[in-house]
């Protein structure tokens, strides 16, 4: 069965970047900069033809391309950190996207996503990390500045079954359509 899942790429230029807030955390598994990415929906472990049928529905995305801004750092889990990520400004066409691809997958039989859609992409996936060292981790990078990148497309990925993090497979591309010329702000970001 294939674990599988709709996200954005995270363009190579803007993954480096991100790679240089790597360190500084206790028990830290930080994620390499070639998987990071902005997760649209999990679908999970399915069968061959549920795959098949997934993907055949996002064919039908009739969506423009459009802009996504990073705009700091923040960390999931109040009481007992469990990631470090970086904050993704929630644009109406990137709601609207991941709102359609939610649709699809109901529509196929798949059961709704039990979380609240949260935009971002995980840097770091923590275990026994404490409150303090999270905080002091986040103060000390508290300079982030925000991070613009186009979005023409997104993929399906497939991974193995693990604790996340990759690696993870493009199974397929999904092109979106309009505005051209959207260009990349991300000098002198970090």
């Amino acid at each position: 069965m294939p674990r599988l899942f709709t996200a954005i790429e995270v363009p190579k230029e803007v993954g480096m970047m991100l790679s240089m807030l790597r360190g500084g955390i206790h028990g830290a598994r930080w994620i390499s900069p070639e998987n990071y990415h902005l997760t649209l929906r999990f679908i999970g472990d399915i069968d061959e033809r549920t795959a098949n049928e997934a993907a055949g529905m996002f064919d039908f995305v009739e969506r423009p391309a459009f802009t996504i801004t990073l705009t700091g750092l923040d960390h999931f889990g109040a009481k007992k950190p469990r990631a470090i990520f970086a904050a993704v400004q929630p644009s109406p066409a990137l709601i609207e996207l991941q709102a359609e691809h939610e649709r699809m997958m109901q529509r196929i039989g798949l059961p709704p996503e039990g979380r609240r859609f949260t935009p971002h992409v995980t840097l770091a996936r923590l275990r026994d990390a404490s409150v303090i060292e999270v905080a002091d981790y986040l103060a000390s990078r508290g300079g982030f500045r925000p991070i613009s990148f186009p979005v023409s497309r997104f993929v399906l990925y497939s991974s193995r079954a693990s604790q996340g993090g990759g690696p993870y497979i493009v199974e397929a591309d999904y092109p979106l359509r309009g505005r051209a010329g959207l260009e990349p702000r991300y000098a002198n970001a970090i």
